[in-house]
């Protein structure tokens, strides 16, 4: 395209048609260049472009979620499925407090059943462990004048279950070591007598042991006499050694 010109007193000058300045085209075509007209189609032809970009980009950010999928139809429905979905029914919270509510109580009524299985099972290994080693106790048998379920009533509360093991514990709640083994904790019946030792009352509740004079429990007494004192019923029996230990 070439501009049209026109000559006015020697000198050359653009032709002017309705304001816009004429070109010849290749094949002679005589055209009114647009200036303004064509800067306006050209900012607009950019904000298309850039709107199409925009699109693009869009446009492949949500296809990326999709790869992987080979079904895009069955993709599509399942998000139709969900978008359909009552939005009142997953949001009303009158109804998740209710589940809510539904799920705690099943739970607990759960925990509890739990705990009680666990104290039941506590109270029948205690049994066992204690109350089988007060029965069998070898030091009982010789030595106390007392039967073993009057020994538990005064000295059970010392023993304890720890890792499945029978410990003792002394007055001022330390554990019970062995004599003979240093080091290392006293087994039922050596913590048993050490316990005794240790008990005030212990010449009440031990054997006879035919020793007369000063150095004998109560003076010299039988402890066969002392044990009077533990006549009557069992219930009595066992009231009276809880009293003592009460007293120490």
């Amino acid at each position: 395209m070439k501009l049209k010109t026109v000559e006015v007193d020697g000198k050359q000058y653009a032709e002017i048609q309705d304001g816009k300045p004429v070109y010849v085209e290749d094949d002679g075509k005589e055209v009114a260049f647009d200036a303004v007209g064509t800067r306006s189609t050209i900012t607009r032809l950019n904000a298309e472009a850039k709107d199409h970009r925009v699109r693009a980009e869009s446009a492949e950010k949500i296809v990326k979620t999709f790869e992987g999928i080979d079904d895009p139809a069955a993709a599509k429905k399942a998000l139709g499925i969900v978008a359909n979905l009552d939005a009142k029914t997953l949001v009303d919270a009158g109804e998740i407090e209710k589940v809510k509510g539904e799920i705690s109580k099943a739970f607990q009524a759960q925990l509890d059943e739990a705990n009680v299985k666990a104290q039941t099972l506590e109270q029948q290994l205690y049994s066992e462990k204690i109350g089988g080693s007060f029965a069998r106790s070898q030091f009982i048998a010789e030595k106390m004048a007392i039967p073993a379920d009057m020994v538990q009533a005064a000295f059970g509360g010392n023993f304890k279950i720890e890792e499945g093991k029978v410990v003792a514990y002394d007055g001022q709640g330390q554990k019970v070591f062995s004599r003979a083994r240093p080091g290392e904790l006293a087994d039922f019946n050596e913590a048993l007598e050490t316990l005794v030792s240790q008990y005030p009352h212990r010449d009440h509740i031990l054997k006879s042991s035919g020793a007369n004079g000063g150095g004998a429990p109560n003076g010299g007494g039988s402890n066969t006499q002392s044990k009077g004192n533990f006549g009557g019923s069992k219930e009595d029996r066992v009231a009276a050694i809880k009293g003592l230990t009460a007293s120490e």
